[in-house]
């Protein structure tokens, strides 16, 4: 019989390059009851990417236009870019009996912790030469945009003990299975529900 009570939101954050988009990836398969919300952004669509899939590609207007109207949970300002999480996407995750799963910067994941009652905080980290090394493998952007990534990342790494949780990401797999661990004990604790 399924509980009436919602599904934690889990969130899980961390500088660029350190593997949360990876992590994701493989605790997703893991659990059923776990989805993805998608985010909004204003940065430009990449090579493979799917609108409503990867991200709702949202235009500077719209977006501006949808947070004046309080239609984002949070929303951020990143290396010259808007990304937000819509009200919407957590309520039709939730109802449909779904524990939502974000993939959020550290700003916008301090505001869902502070928003959402019961929101389990994951920071991911890695050491800063392996987020540089991972950036530039990438090849997705500039050197400059890179660097400005880096900056922040720095700045972000500093943040890690303001989480309920941090995993180091310096293997994949193990990585993964530590995030797996900490999904599956909220998942399928009572008092997770119960947090003030």
């Amino acid at each position: 019989m399924p509980s009436s009570i919602a599904k934690p939101v889990f969130v899980v954050t961390g500088p660029s390059g350190a593997g949360k988009g990876t992590l994701i990836e493989l605790v997703l398969p893991r659990f059923p009851e776990l989805a993805l919300a998608v985010s909004a952004t204003t940065r430009a669509q990449r090579p493979g990417e799917e609108d409503g899939v990867h991200y709702w590609f949202l235009s500077p207007d719209n977006f501006e236009h949808r947070r004046e109207a309080g239609d984002f949970l949070e929303w951020v300002d990143f290396v010259g870019n808007r990304y937000g999480t819509l009200k919407s996407e957590i309520d039709r995750l939730r109802a449909a009996g779904k524990a939502p799963l974000l993939e959020l910067e550290t700003e916008g994941a301090k505001r869902v912790k502070k928003r959402v009652e019961g929101a389990v905080t994951v920071f991911v980290t890695a050491p800063v030469d392996e987020l540089e090394r991972r950036l530039r493998e990438r090849d997705t952007e500039s050197s400059g945009v890179i660097d400005d990534r880096l900056a922040k990342a720095r700045e972000q790494l500093a943040e890690a003990g303001d989480f309920d949780h941090v995993v180091e990401n310096d293997d994949r797999e193990h990585a993964a299975g530590v995030l797996a661990a900490i999904v599956a004990e909220h998942l399928h604790s009572p008092a997770t529900m119960a947090r003030p």
